[in-house]
């Protein structure tokens, strides 16, 4: 596999892109016509790739570098200051998730990261976080000046951004967008601030900074500070999806593919083992814990339904989550919490994968 110098990913363009890129600023312009230009684009990209890069997104860069920074800042500091803020702690996991809590097989298997997550915030009364893991609640924030104003600064704008994609997403499968955003009050929406773990260990199959999985809600709108991001193209080889200066990456998740009846690509991705300090920020673009998703109504025939029944949008998100971290998955098998959508279930959107080419 082929690792690029931080030297060689300054020199990148967007001429370099293996992926589609799409300039969103027609989402911008609050021309009727500027908008189906750039929707065309992105549902084209949905439908081959599942994951392209944009730009023209108005984020900007003096945000985006105060959160890195911020990330950073954390993430130096010592781990018996980190585990004061331990997700474990919370029945609606938020805070920080040490590398060993990544995955419920380790150490058999290790995902060489570690995150501070956050998400939506609601109060701590709100009735899903009353009920326990529901992934709803208040966020928990480190106790660092300035940190939660930069943080909650750089979530307000990417979940914006993503309230934008989705309305075009919409108008391109030819649906209102006021059908999808309905189901947006109080989102599952997840930021994870990830910071790859330096180590000397071989990247394998058991040894991954994230192991192949596609994601769990709407799309991901992705900030990344290095190369490691692997995506399966429609040969079925893992191509490497590097960081352009400039552009976010997004990747089209399980409820939109649902929604589109298949049109749309959840497509598998990873990040391999490099072996180097990593940063990252995904943004899980999700939807009410409720929700009941299904194929819209112009896309339901009978093969389309039986390929994608009904889900709650939580519930998928909690079944396939479980086992993601190792401390949700100890409490499962102590009977601490057992709903009946947490047995465990082989992610219906997941594709074989072949061995990354020799080349």
């Amino acid at each position: 596999m082929n690792t690029m110098t931080t030297d060689d990913q300054k020199a990148l363009t967007v001429d370099d892109a293996t992926l589609p890129v799409i300039d969103l600023a027609g989402l911008f312009t609050g021309k009727p016509d500027d908008v189906a230009a750039v929707a065309a684009k992105l549902g084209e990209a949905a439908r081959t790739s599942g994951f392209f890069y944009i730009t023209g997104h108005g984020v900007p860069q003096s945000l985006i570098d105060a959160t890195m920074a911020a990330s950073r800042d954390f993430h130096s500091r010592p781990r018996s200051f980190k585990m004061k803020y331990w997700s474990g702690f919370t029945t609606h996991h938020r805070g920080y998730v040490p590398f060993e809590e990544n995955g419920s097989n380790f150490p058999k298997v290790i995902n060489f990261n570690e995150a501070w997550d956050m998400s939506f915030e609601a109060p701590a009364d709100h009735p899903d976080t009353l009920a326990g893991w529901r992934m709803t609640g208040p966020n928990v924030w480190p106790d660092i000046p300035g940190w939660k104003d930069t943080i909650s600064s750089y979530y307000d704008a990417i979940f914006n951004l993503g309230l934008k994609m989705l309305d075009a997403l919409a108008l391109e499968l030819g649906v209102d967008p006021a059908v999808l955003r309905q189901h947006i009050t109080c989102p599952t929406s997840q930021l994870r601030l990830l910071r790859y773990v330096p180590n000397d260990m071989p990247a394998t199959k058991d040894v991954v900074g994230i192991g192949a999985h596609s994601d769990f809600e709407c799309f991901t709108i992705l900030l990344q500070g290095g190369p490691g991001l692997q995506v399966m193209n429609a040969e079925d080889h893992w191509i490497e999806a590097p960081p352009i200066p400039g552009c976010f990456i997004v990747n089209i998740g399980d409820i939109f593919e649902t929604w589109s009846g298949g049109q749309f690509k959840s497509t598998q991705h990873r990040v391999t083992n490099i072996g180097r300090e990593r940063f990252s920020f995904p943004l899980f673009f999700g939807l009410d814990y409720h929700t009941v998703v299904e194929p819209l109504e112009k896309f339901r025939t009978p093969e389309v339904m039986a390929k994608y029944p009904p889900m709650k949008a939580g519930e998928h998100l909690m079944r396939m989550t479980i086992n993601a971290f190792r401390y949700m998955a100890d409490a499962r098998d102590k009977g601490v919490f057992v709903p009946d959508y947490l047995v465990p279930e082989e992610n219906p959107f997941k594709r074989d994968a072949k061995p990354i080419p020799a080349e």
